[in-house]
C-alpha cells in the first residue's frame, strides 16, 4: 500500500490552474508519482468539491477538462454511509477550518492504510499523514 496516494482537491486545483501558486510544484509531484507508478486515489466528495471549485473559478471548459482528461488517472473510492457518518461526527467536533471533505479524506485514508497525501493542505500533516507537497518533496 506504500504506493497509494490520496489526491486532494488542493492538488487537483493546482494541477489545473497555471496561475496557482503551487502549480509548478503540483506538476513536478504529479510527474514523480507517475514515474514511481504510484496508485493515485481520490474519492467522490473530492470530485464534487474539485468540480465545483474549478467550474466557479476557471469555467465550464476547465471543469470538463478536469473530469474528462485528468480525473481518469485516479481510482475513485466511493464514500458509503458508514464513512460519511464517521466523517460528519468528526467534523462536528473538529476545530474550525477543517472541512467535511477533509474529514472524509482522513477517514478513508485511515480505513485503507493510505499514508501519503498529494495535497497543499497542512491539515493532512497535522493528522499524521505524509504530505507530498512538503518543502522537502519540492
Amino acid at each position: 500500500m506504500h504506493r497509494d496516494v490520496l489526491v486532494d482537491t488542493s492538488a487537483w486545483y493546482a494541477l489545473l490552474n497555471r496561475r496557482d501558486a503551487f502549480h509548478e510544484a503540483a506538476v513536478r509531484i504529479f510527474r514523480a508519482l507517475r514515474d514511481e507508478s504510484a496508485r493515485l486515489l481520490t474519492h467522490n466528495y473530492v470530485i464534487a468539491e474539485t468540480t465545483a471549485l474549478v467550474h466557479h473559478r476557471l469555467g465550464h471548459k476547465a471543469a470538463r477538462r478536469w473530469l474528462v482528461d485528468l480525473l481518469p488517472v485516479a481510482e475513485v473510492l466511493w464514500v458509503d454511509r458508514e464513512i460519511h457518518n464517521a466523517a460528519v461526527a468528526s467534523f462536528l467536533t473538529a476545530p474550525a477550518g477543517l472541512s467535511l471533505v477533509d474529514m472524509v479524506s482522513f477517514e478513508i485514508m485511515r480505513r485503507n492504510g493510505i499514508r501519503r497525501a498529494f495535497a497543499f493542505d497542512e491539515d493532512f500533516g497535522r493528522q499524521g499523514f505524509e504530505v507530498l507537497s512538503a518543502p522537502e518533496n519540492e
